[in-house]
């Protein structure tokens, strides 16, 4: 059981003194390699112990596979039984009263871990921290009251955020727009839009006085219309070619490869979770690519390859944010929200108008 003594596994010392006691309460707070074996270990495995002058740390397994060690057969230190027990184990504590909220020393004490290694632990495997997963858990209790028609005052209580100036501050970026135009479905906003061939087919653009909200290709134009009209159902629609024809002329450069970047105001929603790996997708240089591997390790989560995956196809602004530059780990073309043959033709495009083009 944790104590209040429990190591926080910071330094060298305090990580090799945890390696000479097989402390299982280091595992997942870091490994150790021995450059003797060219393997790499949990501090808890019950190897023979190494000797001090051949030993380095990792605070990941990829950390250590990246300078070419192996896990260990016998502690198995890239499986993470263990580790995912105890994250389970403080989602379910979460999970139990959304409306709470819980310090990181409550959450620890409640699943008998170091709040350091609680801390990296979730937000490894979780990809989120215990804090924004709680946050996202008060936008979902506000969510369901403001669908139920509750008022904002009463779906802010009911959510558990302290006070109404808390909630507006916290909530817009989860909910895509404030509370009150959510409770209405858009109800107040007005949207324009435009629809316009492209090499790629057609693409509509949206925007809100904000900023561009919606970037979608497809075959059929009525169908794109009818698209937004679902994800827009009560904010204001108005056709205007007028107003969209920039936005529509910078993604028209692009396709054609005439334009490496663009200059657009954005007005999307998203999760902390999609935030950072939405924003590792714009790091990525034109005419280049990167697994979804990569970017789950960029994000600093290794293991939430899957929830990368997901992150891309719930990009509602293609090019602008570009999930097309993500592929397979073998460099296979995965799939596409707008088609595959589009993402093909916008690889081979920026490939072909960039000479100095290198996958990495």
């Amino acid at each position: 059981m944790k104590t209040a003594t429990d190591p926080i596994f910071t330094t060298d010392e305090s990580r090799w003194q945890a390696v000479v006691e097989r402390d299982d309460r280091a595992d997942g707070a870091f490994f150790f390699a021995v450059r003797t074996t060219g393997v790499f270990c949990r501090p808890s495995c019950a190897s023979r112990a190494p000797r001090r002058e051949n030993v380095e740390f990792f605070p990941t397994t990829a950390a250590a596979e990246a300078a070419g060690y192996r896990p260990c057969k016998r502690c198995q230190p890239t499986s993470l039984p263990r580790e995912l027990a105890i994250v389970e184990r403080a989602c379910k504590v979460l999970d139990a009263d959304p409306q709470r909220r819980m310090t990181l020393a409550q959450l620890s004490d409640a699943v008998h871990v170091s709040p350091f290694h609680l801390q990296r632990l979730f937000s490894r495997i979780v990809g989120v921290s215990p804090r924004q997963y709680q946050a996202a858990q008060r936008a979902g209790v506000l969510r369901d009251a403001l669908q139920h028609g509750h008022d904002v005052t009463r779906a802010t209580h009911d959510a558990g955020f302290g006070s109404p100036s808390r909630m507006y501050e916290a909530v817009p970026a989860e909910l895509g727009m404030t509370p009150s135009a959510y409770k209405r479905q858009g109800a107040g906003l007005t949207v324009r839009y435009a629809t316009a061939d492209t090499p790629l087919g057609v693409v509509l653009v949206a925007a809100t006085d904000k900023g561009v909200c919606k970037i979608a290709f497809g075959d059929d134009a009525d169908a794109l219309v009818d698209q937004l009209g679902h994800d827009f159902a009560r904010a204001g629609r108005v056709e205007d070619a007028a107003k969209m024809e920039p936005f529509i002329a910078q993604i028209r450069a692009y396709v054609q490869g005439t334009r490496e970047r663009f200059d657009l105001p954005l007005d999307i929603g998203a999760t902390a979770f999609q935030r950072r790996v939405w924003e590792a997708l714009r790091r990525i240089p034109y005419g280049q690519t990167r697994s979804y591997t990569e970017i789950a390790e960029s994000v600093g989560s290794p293991r939430a390859v899957r929830a990368v995956a997901n992150a891309c196809a719930s990009n509602p602004v293609a090019l602008a944010i570009p999930c097309h530059r993500v592929i397979g780990k073998d460099g296979a073309i995965a799939g596409y929200r707008w088609g595959r043959s589009r993402k093909e033709a916008l690889l081979e495009t920026e490939r072909s108008h960039n000479p100095t083009d290198k996958v990495a």
